[in-house]
């Protein structure tokens, strides 16, 4: 037997043509959240190849959400690189805090086009545009779920979560073109007051996730 086939139990701490665990998880990581973020960035450029041919207001609004929402995966990709699980669980509270503040802006949104009632514009183009941006946030959510799932990371999961409500939001964003399109202007305000209700469900479930992660 060659001298390199010597005893990998013993105490000389290292080992060969191995990866450590925790080098693999990180990779995993860092590949989940590129895929999604990069999923993500295109959405976003489709929509405003859209909003550059309908110059479309509401889309501009819901382009510049899409795009500050796939910048949430930063805080997380960074604790993957630096293999934190403290990093990684106060990006999953980061996370979290996006949720919520999606929930806000939506009701704050929705209350506001209930007192004071506009014409919607682009209904093609937003309806187009809320295809894209349900296509690719939810995408980008199996991706995140998934990965979060196989890692046992709370914050790729909670992110994940994140994603589908954007999906959620997007998704919305036919329907309020379709009611609108038959003259029911009052179901616009509506829908997005029923979709806050679900993301503030989300919201719920995404702390209680990252929260139970800290007892661990």
């Amino acid at each position: 037997m060659s001298a390199h086939a010597h005893d990998h139990d013993g105490g000389h701490g290292h080992s060969h043509g191995l990866v450590d665990d925790s080098v693999k998880r990180s990779r995993a990581g860092l590949r989940a959240v590129a895929i999604s973020l990069a999923v993500l960035l295109t959405t976003a450029l489709i929509q405003l190849g859209v909003f550059l041919a309908t110059g479309s207001v509401a889309l501009l609004a819901d382009l510049i959400h899409n795009a500050g929402d796939a910048l949430t995966a930063l805080p997380l990709g960074i604790a993957f690189l630096l293999r934190s699980r403290v990093a990684e669980k106060r990006a999953g509270y980061f996370v979290v805090a996006a949720i919520f503040i999606s929930a806000a802006v939506a009701a704050a949104e929705s209350v506001d086009r209930l007192i004071h009632p506009r014409p919607i514009d682009h209904l093609v183009a937003l309806a187009l545009a809320g295809v894209v941006g349900f296509a690719g946030n939810e995408i980008a959510a199996r991706v995140r779920l998934r990965a979060g799932r196989r890692l046992d990371s709370a914050a790729l999961i909670a992110d994940g979560n994140h994603a589908r409500t954007d999906a959620l939001v997007s998704l919305a964003v036919v329907a309020s073109a379709a009611v609108v399109a038959i003259g029911l202007d009052v179901a616009d305000p509506l829908i997005g007051l029923t979709i806050t209700m679900v993301i503030l469900r989300i919201t719920w479930q995404s702390w209680r996730t990252v929260s139970r992660s800290d007892a661990g």
